[in-house]
């Protein structure tokens, strides 16, 4: 992959599996030994789908949510073990990419001038949403990463705004990831609770991904309405980095370049661009 970046950034909406789950033998946890490798196959050529190595990646994850969009200026972000239960040496993997405080100054100054609430936060790490998933995307840990918090009223078409306001970005070399799950009901993981929901809230997903600009946007801010929306997400914080990452490819074409069963449920990625 070469560094020099002929078109603009595409954004990604990533599902970031369970916990840990790519380091660890995934039948301590009931499951078969091989259930999140293809995941963990997709994450680790994301690099290949992108025109060029990223200057900075901005990650909005599922697991941070704060009164105003919160960008972190940490520069050596530490590590948030924000999962239980699983085993000792998964407390101990480490994710040592640099933060940029420039480029999260940035992200702030865009989301201010939109007219959305934006502020930053010095001390925020990598959550398992960042940390997990990245020791596969840039093993190297050689792009630096800047944390985005959700809002925490998680009002669907601000989480859109919030990302078309950061759309310049991408013509900088800067890739934005929402870092999430297109399913996520803990309590029909593993259920034949989950088959069904799953399958229709991701057949609608993919197709409201998939329409045209205007179309996403009005389908996207009303997930709720959709087939199986409110089973498949009780609470939604795990859906919204997605529209941060439709919002920030408005006019861009979207696909869905990653799907999968697990744990009885689909869940997908999608691109943008």
């Amino acid at each position: 992959m070469t560094t020099d970046l002929a078109t603009k950034m595409p954004t990604f909406f990533i599902p970031h599996g369970g916990g840990p789950c790519f380091f660890m033998d995934w039948t301590v946890m009931g499951g078969p030994a091989d259930t999140w490798n293809d995941l963990e196959a997709f994450l680790r050529g994301l690099q290949s789908r992108l025109p060029g190595k990223p200057k900075g990646i901005v990650v909005i994850s599922g697991h941070w949510e704060e009164k105003a969009f919160t960008a972190s200026t940490a520069e050596q972000p530490e590590m948030i073990y924000d999962y239980t239960g699983f085993p000792p040496h998964t407390y101990q993997l480490n994710y040592p990419a640099p933060g940029s405080p420039q480029l999260a100054r940035k992200v702030v100054a865009l989301l201010t001038a939109a007219g959305l609430p934006a502020a930053t936060d010095h001390t925020r790490g990598f959550d398992h949403g960042i940390f997990v998933p990245f020791l596969l995307v840039d093993p190297e840990a050689s792009i630096p990463v800047v944390a985005l918090s959700l809002k925490e009223d998680l009002d669907p078409e601000e989480h859109l705004a919030a990302g078309r306001a950061l759309a310049s970005l991408r013509e900088e070399g800067i890739l934005i990831v929402g870092s999430g799950m297109s399913y996520h009901d803990m309590r029909g993981f593993r259920t034949p609770a989950a088959r069904e929901p799953s399958a229709i809230f991701d057949a609608w997903l993919t197709n409201a991904v998939a329409s045209d600009p205007q179309t996403r946007w009005e389908f996207l801010t009303r997930w709720s309405d959709a087939p199986a929306g409110r089973k498949s997400h009780p609470r939604e914080e795990h859906l919204l980095p997605l529209m941060v990452a439709a919002g920030a490819a408005y006019e861009s074409a979207g696909s869905r370049p990653f799907t999968d069963n697990v744990m009885m449920a689909d869940i997908s990625a999608f691109q943008f661009g």
